[in-house]
């Protein structure tokens, strides 16, 4: 029989493994911990968004530098990011509202938690693309940031091209939030030099790319068209014997414009106000152009002394004074909204004769096509309401001086003409009104089929 002695050792054996998995444990979670810790490390800074004319571009920063995993899904198209070891701070949250919804790459940004230490950004796409992705390095300026590019099929040989580039700091610099200056806008035209027509100074492409080029449709470039609502805020517009105002009238067919604008395939409209408030007229443009707008509509409502007047109009902007008496008093009612106009003409930015030399000169294309798309729309016009004028008028307005953008300005009733007022006032109407507009707009894309990037001058920014 064993002594007492020898069974109390025996119990101390068999308490030993039962004491070491204590510490096991602690250790477990204590790495577990630090695991976690560092999971939570990569905190992204920064989040910008930008747009050029082959692609759409996602930098983000970060004081660490940034793993992350690249992958598409289909039905529906998307591009997936997956930030390793990221947090989801409120710089990730905020990303979705950066995309502009005239965008021909995005349709939608999304974002979520999807593994304890891994946060996915999602795009959600409008057509088919190929996505690019590369690294920067930390510099004086900026952190690490990681950098997604968003292209066309056709023009992502372009991206593989410039990588082998020596130039490659300058294929990835791209501007944001440029300032919509007419003077650098049109500096920036003159310094532009054509290509050699011998290929002189061109980077060469990849035998793919020109394979991709020649037997390859490219898809189809998205239209923007920019639908000005006339007035607003503290400037009702004309005002009828029935209490409509032209402010509200014109932003109810301007949104039904922009409805019946987004249904149709390759096409978008983007609104340069979707509420009541005071927008300048100079700004209404420069909305247009930083949406790369191919088409600016300003939407009015007719006031005239003459309760009896009647009828539709659209005008273009004329290079050499109005057309008519009604044109050059229409035109002097309109400018007179902004303080900073005299005569039509801005005189607090003036500096010297050469803007308005050169915003002569750019001008004329550009009229010629406003008269074109003006024609169009006065014929579709007149399907649905008797016209003031049956011809395209011309005269001053400051919101349709762009050098690069074709604007016209159409007159959709007098909301002064009892009549007129009332049938403006109906929603069914102003769908119709909204409808002929954009008949107009189709038929002069589809009689323009060259017509399928913006003018050089935009290009030139």
């Amino acid at each position: 029989m064993r002594s007492s002695s020898a069974r109390a050792t025996d119990r101390k054996v068999r308490q030993w493994p039962r004491i070491l998995i204590l510490p096991v444990l602690l250790l477990c979670l204590f790495t577990l911990n630090s695991k976690s810790a560092l999971a939570a490390e990569t905190i992204i800074t920064s989040a910008r968004m930008g747009l050029s004319d082959h692609y759409s571009r996602i930098t983000l920063e970060s004081h660490q530098p940034i793993q992350y995993e690249l992958s598409m899904l289909k039905h529906p198209g998307r591009v997936v990011v997956d930030l390793i070891n990221a947090t989801l701070n409120q710089v990730i949250k905020a990303i979705p509202a950066k995309l502009d919804p005239a965008n021909p790459f995005i349709e939608k940004i999304r974002f979520g938690q999807f593994k304890p230490h891994i946060v996915r950004l999602v795009f959600d796409l409008k057509v088919e693309v190929v996505p690019r992705t590369f690294i920067l390095e930390s510099d004086d300026q900026h952190g690490y940031r990681l950098v997604l590019d968003i292209y066309y099929p056709d023009k992502a040989a372009i991206a593989e091209s410039a990588t082998n580039n020596a130039n490659i700091t300058a294929a990835i610099q791209f501007e944001e939030d440029a300032e919509d200056r007419l003077g650098d806008l049109v500096a920036s035209l003159l310094k532009k030099k054509p290509a050699r027509p011998d290929g002189h100074g061109v980077n060469p492409l990849p035998k793919s790319y020109h394979v991709a080029q020649y037997h390859k449709p490219a898809p189809p470039r998205v239209i923007i068209v920019a639908v000005d609502p006339g007035h607003g805020g503290k400037d009702p517009g004309a005002v009828g014997g029935g209490g409509a105002r032209e402010k509200d009238i014109t932003l109810a067919i301007s949104r039904k414009l922009k409805t019946v604008i987004d249904k149709e395939p390759h096409m978008r409209a983007i609104l340069t106000r979707d509420g009541d408030f005071d927008l300048p007229l100079k700004r209404r443009q420069a909305i247009a152009r930083k949406h790369n707008a191919d088409l600016f509509i300003s939407i009015h409502a007719d006031g005239s002394p003459r309760p009896h007047a009647h009828g539709s109009s659209v005008y273009t902007l004329s290079e050499h004074g109005a057309t008519s008496t009604t044109a050059s008093w229409l035109a002097q009612k309109e400018n007179s909204v902004d303080g900073n106009l005299i005569g039509g003409v801005d005189i607090a930015e003036k500096t010297g004769n050469m803007r308005e030399i050169i915003l002569d000169l750019s001008m004329s294309a550009t009229i010629i096509d406003s008269v074109k798309v003006a024609e169009f729309v006065l014929n579709e016009l007149g399907q649905i309401n008797r016209l003031h004028k049956k011809t395209v008028e011309q005269a001053g307005f400051v919101v349709l001086k762009s050098p690069d953008i074709p604007s016209i300005l159409v007159e959709t009733a007098f909301i002064t003409n009892p009549s007129e007022e009332k049938k403006l006032k109906n929603k069914s109407y102003q769908q119709k009104m909204a409808h002929a507009i954009f008949g107009g707009i189709k038929k002069y894309f589809e009689s323009s089929p060259a017509l399928t990037a913006r003018t050089d001058v935009a290009r030139a920014r």
